[in-house]
């Protein structure tokens, strides 16, 4: 009878410790040192522009990426493309409806390894009130306690529903747009508690 009492105490032990969450690392974005962009075509005209305001915190452990979470939101009304009209136009109700949606929000639910310093962040990306499920492709370089991350995704802007009425096609600005990251981020707190 005892042995049964310590081997049911064992299984009980194994599975709590079994069910012990993992303990990533915590990392702040330093917005003064990253950038968020986006390119589009306009008439046959390329542009690019950035969002320049913009924060989010990432938990993530590269020997561990499917714990990690992370969740950055954009200030919607900060877009410019150094072109007056056009910046002008963006925060209308035909486009980002910046007084109904001010913030964009990308919150990936987990990490995917790639080999070497490639990864994936599998999640959801929402703007102007849109949530559909994106995964952003990245590399990822850590230093010490900084790390850099660089990706790409290509989206099609409307089905955001950004670009409304004569402008809810692609023929004078293109449908597909690419927006690009290269963020630099600083651990807070935070390691894998597993070996």
């Amino acid at each position: 009878m005892a042995f049964l009492k310590k081997a049911a105490f064992s299984a009980f032990a194994m599975s709590f410790l079994a069910a012990t969450p993992v303990f990533a690392a915590d990392w702040t974005i330093d917005p003064a040192h990253s950038t968020i962009g986006f390119a589009g075509t306009q008439t046959g005209n390329a542009f690019t522009g950035h969002f320049g305001k913009f924060d989010g915190t990432i938990s993530f452990d590269p020997a561990h990426p499917e714990e990690g979470h992370a969740k950055i939101t954009i200030d919607i009304a900060s877009a410019t493309t150094a072109d007056k009209q056009r910046d002008g136009a963006m925060p209308g109700s035909d486009w980002f409806n910046v007084a109904s949606f001010p913030t964009a929000t990308f919150e990936a639910r987990s990490f995917r390894a790639k080999g070497g310093n490639a990864y994936e962040a599998v999640g959801t990306l929402t703007i102007r009130g849109v949530s559909r499920p994106e995964t952003l492709p990245f590399t990822l370089d850590i230093s010490g306690q900084t790390a850099h991350a660089k990706g790409h995704l290509d989206l099609i802007r409307s089905a955001f529903g950004i670009g409304q009425g004569p402008w809810a096609t692609g023929q004078w600005v293109a449908l597909q747009v690419g927006v690009s990251i290269d963020v630099i981020a600083n651990q807070t707190s935070g390691l894998s508690s597993r070996p």
